[in-house]
């Protein structure tokens, strides 16, 4: 953690950021001789002030966050953490842009900061670059707000670009309480697994064989990155198979489909259909199936409304309860010497499972489960992984979508443990106060996550401070599925 100095040029754009502000005067000159207060400790340095747009991109109001400085001699200096400051800006709802900023000599007119935005710049100033030159390894922040841009004049935009560094001193407190050196426990296994690896690679052989656009029911995984990658390619997403046109292939997503959906898929001779269900979510239907021809009354434990229990409820509807926690078990209404069996979501907690699982062991005498534990190797692998880590965490990072269960499985693991945890989407997604006294950070990611999200975090963390990072396996794994025949 450093101590935050937040440095101003002139003393009306202070008074606009607020709290402790050093005013170091306008221009380079005063910016290259500027002089710190003294500190005990680490210090993390800000500039914060208003700034002329040289893009088009920016509007008068505007956060600018630089990511790196340069100046007309052509040096440049990257400024480490600003995606992260950016992205502290933006969720407390600031029109925030995130590029270079260029520092100048002396003030430039509308019509000569036109001929600066060549590479990306995004504003010009006159002491950032300056000012960085005398700070050395300090962390440096440049916070810059537009007060006037290529299109319009300083008058209302200096009112807007003061009103927008009222809201900037929190992201700045947050970004210097997050510096620090950090070691990194990488869980592992962690990210995709056979089924997702599998499903993702049906839809590219798809797109690769019958050309885009292939329709997909669902998401084929939970993973708002998988899904965008599969867009840009040509795969089209759909709810429901009604919105599929004729003649179109349709891949059906690998959470599985109740019956009903197959029925209507080959009530449409006209589709091609490719099946891209999990495997170990087919084998749950194939004992739902199987408990049901045998007149069992069938308890489901999982999660309302995910698509996989969805699926699974549709192989028995009139024969299946569904249960999530210990206390739903007292509820079900079935006399003793009822035939029953239990299965389970696959992307489950095991623990928690096994805590439902005894209890319906209790209740209901004779009860009869799955072959084979449903709850799939993936989801308790990297469970297993994370719970051997956790412990000696401060905090871990879950990389993963809100939706997919399996990584909030991940999450409460941890937190069992006796960790802090937050899932992540990606690393835009850090909320830098989560850093704060976090010297040890553990780091996985769910089952349908990209491994690359798990590096750009990881890189992420690195621009906050030098990190140690030290990966942590529990298992290897060797399971591969084979694909459909109809993208083989």
């Amino acid at each position: 953690m450093a101590e935050l100095r937040v440095v101003s040029a002139l003393r009306f754009e202070a008074l606009a950021v607020g709290g402790g502000v050093q005013v170091i005067g306008m221009g380079p000159q005063r910016a290259a001789t500027a002089r710190l207060s003294p500190a005990t400790g680490p210090v993390a340095v800000a500039m914060a002030g208003v700034a002329g747009g040289v893009s088009r991109e920016v509007r008068p109001g505007d956060v600018v966050v630089a990511s790196e400085l340069r100046t007309l001699d052509g040096r440049t200096r990257p400024l480490g953490g600003a995606a992260l400051v950016a992205a502290e800006l933006e969720r407390a709802g600031c029109p925030v842009r995130l590029g270079p900023i260029v520092s100048v000599p002396r003030f430039a007119k509308a019509a000569e900061r036109a001929g600066l935005g060549e590479g990306g710049v995004l504003a010009a100033d006159m002491e950032s670059a300056w000012l960085a030159d005398t700070l050395g390894d300090t962390p440096f922040a440049v916070v810059r707000t537009i007060a006037d841009s290529l299109e319009g004049g300083p008058v209302l935009g200096g009112l807007r670009a003061l009103r927008g560094l009222r809201r900037v001193r929190p992201a700045l407190e947050a970004w210097a309480g997050a510096l620090a050196p950090r070691r990194i426990e990488l869980a592992a296994p962690r990210s995709f697994c056979a089924g997702v690896e599998r499903a993702i690679e049906i839809v590219e052989r798809a797109l690769e064989r019958f050309g885009a656009p292939v329709y997909v029911r669902r998401q084929i995984v939970h993973n708002a990155h998988v899904v965008a990658g599969l867009e840009a390619r040509g795969a089209i997403f759909v709810e429901e198979l009604h919105e599929v046109p004729d003649g179109a292939t349709v891949v059906l997503a690998a959470h599985g489909v109740s019956p009903e959906v197959r029925r209507q898929a080959t009530a449409r001779p006209d589709l091609s259909v490719i099946d891209a269900t999990c495997p170990l979510v087919a084998k749950v239907h194939h004992e739902a199936r199987r408990f049901a021809a045998q007149g069992r009354r069938i308890v489901l434990v999982g999660h309302a409304e995910h698509e996989e229990v969805v699926g699974t409820l549709g192989e028995a509807p009139e024969g299946i309860d569904l249960v999530e926690k210990v206390a739903d078990v007292a509820r079900l209404p079935y006399p003793p010497g009822t035939p029953m069996a239990y299965l389970t979501q696959t992307t489950l907690a095991v623990d928690e499972t096994a805590e439902v699982i005894a209890a319906l062991r209790d209740r209901f005498e004779g009860i009869v489960g799955p072959s084979a534990n449903d709850i799939c190797y993936a989801s308790q692998n990297r469970q297993d992984a994370v719970r051997s880590l956790a412990s000696s965490c401060d905090l871990v990072l879950v990389v993963g979508s809100a939706n997919s269960s399996n990584t909030a499985r991940l999450v409460e693991v941890a937190r069992r443990e006796g960790s802090r945890a937050e899932l992540v989407e990606d690393a835009r997604h850090l909320e830098l106060r989560w850093l704060h006294g976090a010297g040890v950070v553990g780091v996985t990611a769910g089952a349908s996550a990209p491994e690359s999200l798990v590096q750009e975090l990881v890189a992420a963390l690195g621009t906050l401070g030098t990190v140690e990072v030290a990966e942590h396996r529990t298992v290897e794994e060797s399971v591969r599925f084979s694909l459909p025949q109809q993208v083989r």
